[in-house]
């Protein structure tokens, strides 16, 4: 999303965060980290971390990948909160209410899939000129 900000000019806020305890503090799978690099990204010092309350007013659009993590950012969203909630791939046109896959636990040809289906969703979010311009 940091690309796609960049590439059209927009100013920002961009994070990430997990709804889950799980790898906490550490660097995203080797696995994505290949696949980052090979698109020019380094993504070595990226660590994870929690969704916070704080989120729900810091940015405007909090992204879930999959409709289990929408449904657990909708209970944790605080209801004086103007944060739009979406899953990635609403944003992509005839893909709306798709999950992005977690490749976790398959083969490493699914990173690249994720890969594809988060760069079409961030570009598709970059186009409606979500931030201001310099």
């Amino acid at each position: 999303m940091r690309r796609e900000a960049e590439l059209r000019g927009l100013i920002l806020d961009i994070d990430s965060a997990a709804t889950g305890h799980w790898n906490l503090g550490e660097a995203p799978d080797p696995r994505a980290r290949v696949i980052a690099s090979r698109q020019g990204l380094d993504a070595s010092t990226l660590r994870a971390r929690l969704v916070t309350e704080d989120d729900f007013f810091r940015f405007d659009h909090i992204i879930a990948m999959d409709r289990s993590h929408l449904a657990i950012l909708r209970q944790m969203q605080p209801r004086q909160s103007k944060s739009c909630l979406s899953l990635m791939l609403d944003h992509v046109p005839n893909r709306a209410g798709q999950d992005v896959i977690d490749p976790y636990y398959g083969p490493d040809e699914g990173f690249v899939t994720t890969w594809e289906d988060v760069e079409a969703g961030c570009a598709a979010l970059a186009q409606t000129n979500l931030g201001p311009r310099p």
